[in-house]
Formats: structure tokens, C-alpha cells, sequence
């Protein structure tokens, strides 16, 4: 293909698989887009970045700067939820170029008049752009510079910053080459900055073995949000299947009175837009989830595409299950585990649209009362392309909804379900122990591509998995696990009570918990209170009160000579809140250590003097210089300082 251009714009940065993905942002984030532009031979070349939201009509403009080696860089704010386009356009700039050349000829002591001569043109040009008062301007360059009488003001004119201003504000844009366009998808805030809390439904009663109610949830809310959660997840509230029902701690043989996993989805009662009898009516759901949105908090409900064997589908629809010869069909396994309850749904079945088209009904029928987060079960049992169909059907409706990815599996899955719409995921972070590891797996988020589309969820523990470093574990573990998670990831979430009030028991060898409330109704003091839940509910005012702790990717880890300390930088985009946080690894023993400040990100000089404001519990200090000391005892392992200059 013949092409006239000159200019060429490679590595357009960022994007992904090409353009095939959109990568991601919030409402109000920044978005710093680099390429390498270049052309033959010496002539000065201008680029610009285009882009537009998709409801627009008109692309706007952000012009790049050059940098070393051909590359260039600009950056723009995106203002609201959904698709924003974005493109590199880029020429050779004749009247810079006549700029930069004239402005090297003076500097050789050259007479440039014919040059100024020449330069008559290119101001003829912009004269027809500009407005009222630039127009005046040019019109007297013109004059000085047909005027030989007045060289000496016309070459001062000529390398001018005002006339460069000019130039660059009405380029000519000659034979201009343009990218090929890309895709921003922009969410509401909450998809970078949330702060989950689960607990059971079912277990919300105060009597001994009673089943609790979403009425009995209500009360439990202020409780919830003065710890500092903004989000109350919720395992499924569906009927739950009686044939192959689970007993206490996985047992395949229940008693009377055994509730079974709230997971194995479906019975006589209904199927996914209904919900458990022993919890309550619609009403009572409406009627919870708008008492949380009056204390700020939005409930979240689990999106599990699977069924019991007795869920109504599975009469109505046996085709969107896969039987065996012998007419029965084969339950979900992930080896070892076993879910004799749970029959997975066959996305291969002929009867595919009507499926698709009834999993995509389930989530209109709940944001319909009310919800607007889901965070969806083994997303990585089921098809890629199913999830990025059902992902942008409902955000074309439904901008604000937010799912977060339930796959602790492989991280190409992992990072390929974020690239196909998911606003969340949940990662290895309940595994990373040691400061090289957690080094290791935040710089492996934050500066790889996966920090333009995957967002962290740090999860001390979830009702699946009770790691083994918390079995057992003292109060000083647990808090420095959750000020670990609260402030690496600007996503967080704890499964409680369990968490806070330290009931960790596990089965022996195995990271699950020993009476486990996903098979069984527990009964919990609301009312406990201890110095974790003090400090959870301090780390989470300090997230909500300082911007640095709101996002993820802006990280930089510090030096300090203690392999049981870890120290780390953050800061917002345009550097109006920054934090250094230092956590100690170790539940045990005090540890100390010499923390080296980041001097060159923090914009200061060596032995300048900082304001450090330790955020919990509020005391104000003065650092000297780039070294200072610090000690961390177990009841209080964690500072979290307010970097003030």
C-alpha cells in the first residue's frame, strides 16, 4: 500500500493484545500514553493524542512531549463511566521546523532575512485560525518581518515561546499518520477503591442455632459500616438443593437439621432469582439493601452459575446440563475437593442462546432490586467469551455494576478474565508471607502491563480458604495481615466475624476452616469488641481520609535493612497525598530498622526535614533527612505515616 506520511508512531502504550481489550480506569484517573514517533532525515515532527468518550462527537487533544530516544509521552484525565477512545496523531511540522532551523542560524551568526521571508507564510497560515487577540499579534510579526528596518525585532520575534505557543496551538498538520484507535473502559471510583466485608446471612441470629434472617441482618449493619466497609458481601441467598445436600465440615451424609452449602443453588423453593424461605421475603432483601445505602454501604451478592440437583432447571432445561448414558450427570469436582451437592451448567449445549440469555436475565433481575456489585463464583469454570458478552451487555445498561472475579487459579486465567470485563479479581496475596514475596507479587501487579487492566482484591481469608499462617495465629498475625492487604491494595475484604474475632481452627493438613460456616448455621457475638477491630476500623479511616491509599499502582518500595520489615511509598496522582507505610513480618518480636526515604519521588533533598504524621494514633513527628529509624512491637505492628513537606 502506497502511503505518503512521513511521520511512523509505533508502540502505542498503552494496549492491550493489540487493541483487542479496552484497559482500565476510574472517573477522574489519569491516563499516560506513550509512543515512539519518528521520521527520515532532521525535520522537527509534533504529535498529539486524540481522544473522545463514546457518547461524544468532538475528539480532544492532549499534545506530546518528546523524551530520549524518539520517545513521546502525554497524559490526559478520563471524566466519566464508560468507553473512551484514544489515538496518536503525528507530522512533520514545517513551521517549527522553520523555527528550530531559524533559531540554529542565529546562532551561527547567519543574516537570515530571506528566512523571515519564508516565516511570513506559515504566520499567514495561523492567522486564519487564531482568535481576536492573536490575530493582532501576528498581524505586527508580519509587519516586522517584511520590514528589514526592523530585523533585529522580527528575529527576536521568530525564536520567540509566543510565536512557538502559536505554532503549536494551529498546526499545519500536513500529511499527517494516525494511530489506530484504542479503547478505555472507565468505571465509577468503587472499582478501585472498596473495602468488603462478608458475613452469612444465616448466621445473624442471636438464638442459639436459630436461623437468621435478612431482618436479623439490619441491625448488624452499623456495625459493619462503623468498622469502615463500604461493601457487605453476601454467599448465595438462594434455596438450597436437598437431594445430595452437604452436612456439617463436607460430609456427604447429613442429619436432621443440617442446612447444606449455600453454593449447591436450587430446590423445590426456586432457583436463582429466588430467594432461601428462612431468610425472608423480597421485601425484607429490598428492605436491607436500602438501610445499608443509608450508612453508605452497598450489598453484594454472589453470582454462582451452578445448580443442585434438584434446581427447577434441571427438569425445565435438562439439555443445559450434560448426562451420562446412564442418566445421571456428573457432579463438580476440582480435585480433590469434591461437590457431590453441585452440578455444573453445560455452556456447550445446543440450547446455548437461551442459557446465555437466561444467566444475563438473573443479573437484571437482581441490579432491578437494588444490587450493583457481584462477585462471581469459579468464573474460570465457565467460558472467556461468555463472560465478555454477558460483562458488556449489562455494563451498556448498567455502567455502574461491578464484578469481582472469584479465580484463584492459573494467572494467565486469572489475567484473561480481567481482560474480558471484570472489575476486580481476587489474588495470591492470602499466600505471600515474606517481604520477597510480597515485593516480588505487588511489583509484578503494579509494573507489568496487568496494571493497566487487572485489579487487585487482597483477601486475608476467605469462607474457602483458612490459610495455614492464620490457624492459630495471635492477634498480632491478624493485624498485620489486614494492614498488609489494606494498604498494598486499594481493594480489600475480610470474611467475618471469623477474622476479627480470630476463630481460626482449621482442619488438620488442610487450609479450610474445622466447622465450617459454609455447611453449617454458627453463632457469633456481635457485639465483641477487641483492639484488631479497633485497628481494622483505624486502617480503614486512614484509607478513606488520604487518596494515596486509594489506588494501587503508585507504589514504591523503600530500603530497610530488616528482612522483617517492609516499607513502602504511595501517592495519588498529582502528588496532593502520599504515605510511606511500614508494616513488620513479624507477630512475635519487636523489630528496628533505617528506613531510606524515597528522596528522589518525594521531590526532596537529601537532609531535607519531613512532617510525618503517624495517622494511628495520631502523633505528629519530624524526620531528618533521607535515614530514620524505626521500631515495631507486635501489638502494634504498623505505621501508617502522612508524608507533609
Amino acid at each position: 500500500m502506497m502511503k505518503q506520511e512521513r511521520v511512523l508512531i509505533d508502540r502505542v502504550s498503552p494496549q492491550l493484545n493489540g487493541g483487542e481489550f479496552s484497559i482500565k480506569r476510574v472517573v477522574g484517573q489519569s491516563v499516560a500514553i506513550s509512543a515512539d514517533i519518528l521520521a527520515d532525515g532532521h525535520d522537527a515532527i509534533a504529535a498529539t493524542v486524540l481522544y473522545k468518550h463514546s457518547e461524544q462527537d468532538k475528539w480532544m487533544e492532549a499534545r506530546m512531549n518528546p523524551s530520549h530516544d524518539d520517545a513521546w509521552h502525554a497524559s490526559f484525565k478520563v471524566e466519566q463511566q464508560g468507553v473512551y477512545a484514544y489515538k496518536v496523531k503525528a507530522w512533520v511540522d514545517y513551521a517549527l521546523n522553520w523555527q528550530y532551523g531559524i533559531g540554529r542560524k542565529l546562532g551561527d551568526g547567519q543574516h537570515v532575512s530571506s528566512e523571515l521571508a519564508e516565516g511570513v507564510l506559515f504566520l499567514e497560515k495561523c492567522l486564519a485560525k487564531s482568535k481576536p487577540k492573536e490575530k493582532k499579534y501576528l498581524r505586527k510579526l508580519i509587519g516586522l518581518f517584511k520590514n528589514e528596518t526592523s530585523y533585529d525585532q522580527a528575529v527576536e520575534a521568530a525564536v520567540s515561546d509566543s510565536l512557538k505557543h502559536i505554532f503549536e496551538a494551529y498546526p499545519e498538520e500536513k500529511l499527517a499518520n494516525t494511530s489506530k484507535e484504542l479503547t478505555i473502559y472507565v468505571d465509577r471510583k468503587k472499582a478501585l477503591f472498596s473495602t468488603w466485608y462478608e458475613f452469612f446471612p444465616r448466621s445473624s441470629s442471636k438464638k442459639v442455632n436459630g436461623h437468621g434472617t435478612f431482618k436479623d441482618c439490619i441491625p448488624l449493619l452499623d456495625r459493619v459500616a462503623k468498622m469502615g466497609f463500604d461493601t457487605l458481601y453476601f454467599p448465595p441467598i438462594h434455596p438450597i438443593g436437598e437431594v445430595n445436600r452437604k452436612g456439617k465440615n463436607n460430609t456427604t451424609t447429613t442429619v436432621e437439621g443440617d442446612v447444606g452449602s449455600c453454593w449447591g443453588i436450587g430446590s423445590k423453593f426456586g432457583g436463582h432469582k429466588d430467594i432461601h424461605p428462612q431468610l425472608g421475603s423480597l421485601d425484607d432483601f429490598k428492605e436491607l439493601v436500602q438501610k445499608a445505602k443509608e450508612l453508605n454501604l452497598e450489598i453484594a451478592m454472589d453470582y454462582a452459575l451452578q445448580a443442585a440437583p434438584d434446581h427447577p432447571w434441571v427438569e425445565d432445561h435438562p439439555s443445559w446440563f450434560k448426562w451420562r448414558p446412564d442418566g445421571t450427570v456428573q457432579y463438580a469436582e476440582n480435585p480433590p475437593k469434591k461437590y457431590q451437592d453441585i452440578l455444573p451448567i453445560y455452556f456447550e449445549s445446543d440450547d446455548y442462546k437461551a442459557l446465555w440469555g437466561e444467566c444475563l436475565d438473573i443479573l437484571f433481575y437482581w441490579i432491578d432490586c437494588g444490587i450493583q456489585i457481584f462477585r462471581v463464583d469459579n468464573p474460570h469454570t465457565k467460558p472467556f467469551y461468555f463472560w465478555h458478552w454477558i460483562i458488556t451487555e449489562v455494563k451498556k445498561k448498567h455502567p455502574d455494576i461491578i464484578f469481582l472475579a472469584e479465580a484463584f487459579t492459573r494467572p494467565k486465567i486469572m489475567q484473561q478474565l480481567a481482560k474480558q470485563g471484570y472489575s476486580q479479581s481476587y489474588t495470591y496475596f492470602t499466600w505471600r508471607e515474606s517481604k520477597h514475596e510480597l515485593i516480588e507479587y505487588v511489583e509484578d501487579l503494579t509494573k507489568t502491563e496487568q496494571a493497566e487492566y487487572l485489579r487487585p482484591n487482597f483477601w486475608p481469608n476467605t469462607p474457602d480458604i483458612n490459610p495455614f499462617h492464620l490457624q492459630g495465629a495471635n492477634e498480632s498475625k491478624h493485624i498485620q495481615r489486614y494492614a498488609l492487604a489494606a494498604t498494598l491494595s486499594s481493594n480489600v475484604g475480610i470474611y467475618g466475624p471469623v477474622y476479627e474475632q480470630m476463630i481460626s481452627e482449621g482442619l488438620p493438613g488442610k487450609e479450610e476452616y474445622n466447622n465450617s460456616e459454609k455447611f453449617q448455621i454458627c453463632n457469633f457475638d456481635w457485639e465483641t469488641d477487641n483492639w484488631l477491630i479497633k485497628l481494622i476500623s483505624g486502617i480503614n479511616k486512614a484509607r478513606k481520609e488520604n487518596e494515596a491509599l486509594q489506588q494501587t499502582n503508585n507504589i514504591r518500595f523503600c530500603h530497610i535493612e530488616n528482612e522483617k520489615l517492609l516499607a513502602f511509598y504511595k501517592w495519588n496522582d498529582d502528588k496532593t497525598s502520599e504515605v510511606l507505610v511500614i508494616i513488620s513480618l513479624d507477630h512475635n518480636y519487636s523489630q528496628r530498622g533505617t528506613v531510606q526515604l524515597p528522596v528522589y519521588e518525594l521531590g526532596i533533598a537529601h537532609d531535607h526535614q519531613l512532617r510525618m504524621r503517624d495517622i494511628i494514633p495520631d502523633i505528629n513527628y519530624t524526620w531528618n533527612g533521607e535515614w530514620n529509624f524505626v521500631e515495631l512491637h507486635p501489638n502494634m505492628p504498623f505505621h501508617i505515616f502522612e508524608i507533609n513537606k
